[in-house]
């Protein structure tokens, strides 16, 4: 049986930055990642580029690590394989290949995965998702040849693989089950605003609307609503979430919620074992709560401090994570806990004229969050407001007013 000081399971950017802090800290200790995929750290980012589809596209620049780097760094990179079992009393993890790996200390970075659309048909070829390179290198195949696409759900994803899909003169439909875009996460004046920009470029929006069953033999022809109304295509991209893979964790002791329950240390309830990336869900310093996210850059900063606690540091994780994206000439992002949930209240900053706002979420007496559309230099000024615990008591107006200027509110 190989024994490993530090294991790592997941070979994502949130598992590989662990592994590259802890190497800093321990010259010699062995560290190995277990990545179910095939390749060494890529960026996730651009898969949903138009760059990245585009035939002037250098393979080459999507790798964020290359073969070569584990091999520098004395990292051993188990590619291909997964992690099927974990027996935490012996410190042991069982590969999807039968062999077993005895670990001192253990990450869990394994992400998470697209939700599967489950209508009559979905099975059927030309069906894609975008969670990882070979998701991608199928949709850049397809849209060589498609001449009409269906694009289900509302969010980043389905945004930028409208806009993707509209660059190749491709016909456009999305379909929504809710009655505005990204309800109720932006408000009825900020969808307004997204959906303009889809229809003007070139996108035919169904809202309230499902998807009954998707037709054809082997290949998709087209969706049927529950409404009757018939949509011919000849390729779908389902984004209608992700989900993390927890079963191979059931019965272990470990604490699972929508993820692996950690605390702002990143540790997780089993000695030795820590927890980062998509699939962590943390007590959050700044928010006071417990959260799940899923970006890039709070993978890569999650991976940065479990690295550094399981190489014997004790540092909390703290951050202001933010998710933005760009297209049809409108620029949208979230800072923040945006969820509007009972306990929260919203203050409205800008008009559904001015195709220019944002909606900043408070929890008691403090900003927690806030969507922005075509705001973005406000960005960074609202996540210092948030990460400084700004009391919000008799700047109301101020944050309503459009054009006053955030930075008087930083001390």
């Amino acid at each position: 049986m190989k024994e490993i000081k530090y294991l790592i399971i997941g070979g994502g950017i949130a598992g590989t930055t662990a592994a590259e802090t802890v190497r800093h800290d321990d010259a010699f200790g062995s560290i190995a990642i277990i990545s179910e995929e095939p390749y060494p750290v890529y960026s996730r980012v651009m898969l949903s580029k138009h760059d990245f589809y585009s035939k002037e596209w250098e393979e080459d620049k999507i790798w964020f690590r290359k073969p070569d780097w584990y091999q520098k760094k004395n990292i051993e990179l188990i590619a291909g394989k997964s992690a099927v079992s974990l027996n935490a009393g012996k410190k042991i993890v069982r590969l999807n290949d039968g062999n077993e790996i005895e670990y001192k200390k253990l990450l869990i970075a394994t992400g998470s995965c697209a939700r599967k659309w489950t209508v009559p048909g979905s099975d059927k070829k030309n069906i894609f998702y975008l969670r990882n390179l070979n998701d991608a290198k199928a949709i850049r195949e397809k849209i060589k040849t498609a001449k009409k696409a269906v694009v289900i759900g509302g969010g980043f994803v389905s945004f930028e693989m409208c806009h993707i899909l509209r660059q190749f003169n491709i016909d456009t439909t999305l379909i929504l089950r809710e009655s505005y875009y990204w309800e109720p996460i932006l408000d009825k004046n900020e969808a307004a605003a997204v959906e303009e920009a889809l229809i003007k470029g070139g996108v035919k929006i169904f809202k309230n609307s499902e998807v009954g069953e998707v037709t054809g033999v082997e290949f998709v022809e087209s969706v049927v609503l529950k409404d009757g109304t018939k949509i011919d295509c000849d390729m779908i991209i389902a984004g209608i979430g992700v989900v993390c893979s927890l079963d191979w964790l059931k019965n272990t002791g470990l604490q699972t919620g929508r993820g692996v329950l950690a605390n702002e240390y990143l540790e997780t309830n089993l000695t030795d074992v820590w927890a980062s990336g998509d699939v962590a869900e943390f007590n959050d310093l700044i928010l006071e709560e417990r959260v799940q996210l899923g970006n890039w850059l709070n993978a890569q900063q999650q991976g940065r401090i479990a690295g550094l606690n399981m190489a014997g540091k004790r540092e909390p994780f703290r951050l202001v994570t933010s998710y933005s994206t760009g297209g049809f000439g409108i620029s949208i992002c979230f800072v923040g806990d945006v969820r509007p949930d009972a306990d929260r209240v919203m203050i409205s900053r800008g008009t559904l004229e001015s195709r220019s706002g944002a909606r900043i979420v408070l929890k008691d007496g403090e900003i927690i969050g806030a969507t922005l559309i075509n705001r973005m230099p406000e960005l960074s000024l609202i996540s210092k407001l948030i990460e400084t615990d700004f009391k919000i008591s008799g700047h109301e107006t101020e944050l309503a007013d459009p054009n006053f200027d955030l930075k008087k509110l930083i001390v």
